[in-house]
């Protein structure tokens, strides 16, 4: 069966781990290629998800997304958008939702996300 809006990108999470979920189909099937291109990537980026979704450091492969792209909002609730470099071109954009202690994948693929090309 395959994911979709609102599904868990993996098991429950134990005790002081974040939940990682869809927040909609695209992004879930989007999360599918980006596994079928960079397996092990995606796995480092999903176990950095569920324990240190805001670093303490940023990197420029792990960093909070800047201007219009830097809060989305999820369920009505308005939440850092955070970004992970998974290869070169392959990203997740994630919403840091701390009440619900959960990260709501709102962007996953192979290519950059046009969102960010100027234009």
């Amino acid at each position: 069966m395959t994911a979709g809006r609102g599904d868990r990108a993996a098991p429950p999470a134990p005790d002081g781990h974040w939940e990682v979920r869809f927040a909609d189909a695209a992004s879930a099937k989007g999360w599918e290629n980006l596994a079928q291109q960079a397996r092990e990537n995606t796995y480092r980026a999903w176990a950095t998800m569920r324990t240190a979704p805001r670093p303490v450091t940023e990197t420029s492969r792990h960093h909070r997304l800047k201007g219009g792209l830097a809060h989305g909002t999820h369920r009505g609730r308005t939440c850092e958008q955070w970004q992970i470099e998974v290869t070169g071109g392959g990203r997740i954009w994630y919403l840091l939702d701390t009440a619900r202690e959960t990260c709501w994948i709102t962007f996953a693929g192979t290519g950059h996300p046009r969102a960010t090309d100027r234009r």
